[in-house]
């Protein structure tokens, strides 16, 4: 089975959970296709706030100034990309740390002029990811991206995911995240949700924010052909472990749910 594991950035923020995390994927890398990929947004929003630059958000979106950009690049294709690497080799894996711009992996156009250096995924070369793994090497990727005339973006974590996972055929796309999955109106757990079912929780405005990006990440997911994408807590004892194993942790939103 082929996997794609997103790391929200929040989880990369301590080293007990990290460290927990790089132990599980580690194991799973020795005996499967794995492919991770990051986020750093609490990382970039403490880096700027200590050089006194405010962060702004249009729909959940950094608005990207080219010192933000710079940042971005610093931060989480520097820092985060070097901690998480080096935390996986040190769990066993032969890690290896690249970001969207290393042999054209993600290419990526601007998304909108307001949003500054914010882009949107316009093609995946899994070229790299393939030869990486062919060598047994687990590839990291960060969410930087550029285009063929040198411009670099800052793309959303999620997105970036969504795009690598459809690429490299994953046959599970796993978001681990801050919550325990996509609740309800009553703040109860969904085990299992259709596009349907996610796409009402959205329009009753019960699904926001971090959650609402995810929900509509995952909905492309299926609609690129990853069969199954699964949102769960990181921070779960044994989480990846757990769901390979077949247990029913988060919120499952499958392809055969899918309706034409």
């Amino acid at each position: 089975m082929k996997l794609l594991v997103k790391l929200g950035g929040t989880l990369l923020d301590t080293d007990a959970t990290r460290a927990q995390l790089a132990r599980q994927i580690a194991d799973i890398s020795r005996t499967a296709p794995l492919v991770v990929v990051h986020g750093g947004g609490r990382q970039m929003t403490r880096y700027l706030e200590e050089r006194g630059i405010k962060s702004q958000f249009v729909n959940g979106l950094r608005v990207t100034t080219p010192e933000v950009l710079d940042a971005v690049v610093k931060v989480v294709a520097g820092s985060v990309n070097r901690q998480l690497v080096a935390v996986l080799n040190r769990a066993g894996a032969k890690a290896v740390g690249v970001s969207g711009m290393d042999a054209s992996l993600v290419e990526a156009e601007q998304m909108d002029p307001a949003l500054g250096g914010v882009g949107r995924v316009t093609r995946v070369n899994p070229e790299l990811l393939y030869t990486l793994l062919a060598g047994g090497f687990l590839p990291v990727v960060a969410c930087v991206a550029g285009d063929r005339a040198g411009r670099f973006y800052n793309v959303n974590a999620d997105q970036m995911a969504v795009a690598c996972a459809a690429a490299f055929g994953a046959d599970q796309l796993i978001f681990l995240t801050d919550v325990e999955g996509v609740l309800d109106g009553s703040k109860q757990l969904v085990p299992q949700l259709s596009p349907e079912a996610s796409g009402a929780l959205i329009a009753a405005g019960i699904a926001t924010g971090g959650m609402l990006a995810k929900l509509n990440a995952a909905h492309d997911a299926l609609r690129r052909g990853v069969p199954q994408v699964r949102i769960a807590a990181g921070s779960a004892a044994g989480v990846l472990e757990r769901i390979l194993a077949g247990e029913s942790l988060g919120t499952r939103i499958a392809a055969e749910e899918v309706h034409a």
